[in-house]
């Protein structure tokens, strides 16, 4: 087609591609945490809401001024390692969040949220201006398109897989001790319902749930540090790539535009 409603040849370059994974990587590594986190401080933990809101600040606070410090750091640094960098920062700051077992001090998780919010502010504030400045500025519009295509769809998709996920896990943690009844009470863990989880399995104690939750979670979260690390490598492999193919590109579509022969 001449004019297709997506064109897949913008995949033939390398940094378009380490685009779109860039914008799926929030998604697993702060995201899901908007809704896991929450869930766990007040449902879990049986903090106050506007306490686990506090909470919350750590994690988000970062993201009103490190997208600006981000785009200042072009001016000595290539995207690709700001984003590459921030993406392993934020892995260490999940790893470090792991550590910490359900009913731990709250002040225990300030360091590792901001860690993990700081991490990704660098790539946050650098995703929108990388989608349209790694492939011809024709197909700005396009490459516009598809990465807000990605962005949205993998928040989504990443949040139905990470609650699963975490479902699976606490599910495996309890073991026999719920019997047949593991699917359901692990399901009604994630959701926060403590004491629905308990009714169910009167004979479990509440301890032996909120351990099976907590190593759950910490599970989840080392899956969520390797999966936001080898984005990052795949960020600094394929970003630093392509410049000269889209250069290339550019000036094979300028109109008049003569060669040298």
């Amino acid at each position: 087609m001449a004019r297709p409603m997506l064109d897949l040849s913008l995949f033939k370059y390398p940094r378009f591609v380490g685009v779109q994974l860039l914008a799926a990587a929030p998604a697993y590594g702060f995201v899901v945490l908007l809704i896991l986190l929450p869930v766990r401080f007040i449902g879990i933990e049986g903090m106050s809401e506007i306490a686990g809101g506090r909470m919350m600040i750590a994690l988000s606070a970062p993201l009103l001024l490190l997208p600006i410090a981000a785009g200042l750091l072009t001016r000595w640094f290539a995207p690709a390692v700001i984003c590459g960098t921030g993406l392993l920062v934020s892995a260490a700051g999940l790893g470090w969040l792991s550590q910490f077992p359900v009913g731990s001090a709250p002040g225990l998780l300030v360091p590792p949220l901001l860690l993990v919010g700081i991490g990704i502010s660098l790539p946050w504030g650098l995703m929108d201006g990388l989608a349209v400045s790694v492939v011809p500025k024709e197909r700005a519009g396009m490459a516009t398109g598809i990465f807000s295509t990605t962005r949205v769809a993998g928040e989504g998709i990443a949040l139905a897989v990470v609650t699963a996920l975490l479902s699976v896990f606490t599910q495996i943690k309890l073991g026999s001790a719920a019997g047949g009844h593991a699917a359901d009470v692990a399901q009604r863990l994630v959701t926060g319902n403590v004491a629905a989880a308990g009714s169910i399995v009167p004979s479990v104690e509440r301890l032996a749930l909120l351990q099976a939750y907590s190593s759950a979670f910490g599970t989840l979260l080392w899956l969520l540090t390797a999966i936001t690390t080898a984005t990052a490598v795949v960020v600094f492999l394929y970003l630093g790539k392509g410049a000269e193919e889209v250069e290339s590109a550019e000036t094979d579509l300028m109109p008049g535009t003569i060669t040298d022969p």
